[in-house]
């Protein structure tokens, strides 16, 4: 596989979380003993949550468009911005760099259609939830998107940035987060985006009745499946240089 590049520490926990499934799928792919060519560039969440409660998205458009530079210039073949709330800044990072920037609702939105299901429910940060990004990504393949009510989404917020962002896995918060999850699946919902990348920290497949969008890993799986074709191309190319 080819290097990938990491937008990290947006937050720690979840750019672990990317790591180790990047990993993995090369482990499973080559071997155990293989790992992942990545390269972080990562940030100081403290930073970037101030900045996100203080609306100044056009100073993250920068710090996100400079790490995206700093990638590419690294070697990186491709990047990945590990956080979904984030890709608010996508349109920065792709406009100062030749390399894909993969979107995660993009990659998700494709996951969800190979499951056949039409009608999803997002979870995530206010930002993720409130804000079209996600939803027209998902929209834009023909998916419903519904959302949970106010009181809801300052609940699954505030368990990200208080709790999963640093790593504090509650089980009361875990049984708030299955309570709002099985309202939505009752309202219509035939699958629950995990919209933000630290919620599978929290819930799993095996909590939910309906599919599960897990978007860290899918995310990270189209950025390896990139990686591994991209290598390919290469090594084709290579042989009929030298032929």
């Amino acid at each position: 596989m080819t290097k990938i590049g990491l937008i990290g520490g947006i937050t720690p926990e979840s750019t672990i979380l990317y790591y180790r499934i990047l990993n993995q799928l090369n482990a499973n792919n080559l071997g155990k003993s293989h790992s992942a060519k990545v390269i972080i560039n990562s940030f100081d969440f403290g930073q970037i949550a101030k900045l996100q409660k203080e609306g100044r998205w056009d100073l993250l458009d920068e710090l996100m468009a400079e790490a995206g530079k700093s990638l590419e210039k690294a070697g990186a073949s491709c990047i990945l911005i590990c956080a979904n709330t984030m890709h608010l800044c996508i349109d920065a990072v792709k406009k100062v760099v030749t390399i894909p920037v993969i979107h995660i609702a993009e990659a998700t939105s494709k996951r969800i259609l190979e499951q056949k299901v039409k009608k999803v429910a997002l979870l995530g940060t206010k930002y993720t939830m409130e804000k079209d990004f996600f939803i027209d990504g998902l929209s834009s393949f023909g998916i419903e998107t519904m959302i949970p009510a106010e009181d809801e989404r300052e609940i699954i917020h505030q368990v990200i940035y208080d709790e999963l962002s640093v790593g504090n896995i509650n089980p009361v918060s875990k049984k708030a987060y299955l309570k709002i999850i099985n309202r939505l699946i009752e309202n219509g919902a035939e699958g629950i985006i995990l919209g933000c990348t630290e919620i599978p920290l929290l819930i799993e497949q095996e909590d939910v009745l309906v599919p599960v969008f897990d978007t860290a890993t899918i995310h990270a799986t189209a950025a390896f499946n990139f990686a591994i074709r991209n290598q390919q191309q290469q090594q084709q190319q290579q042989q009929q240089q030298q032929q």
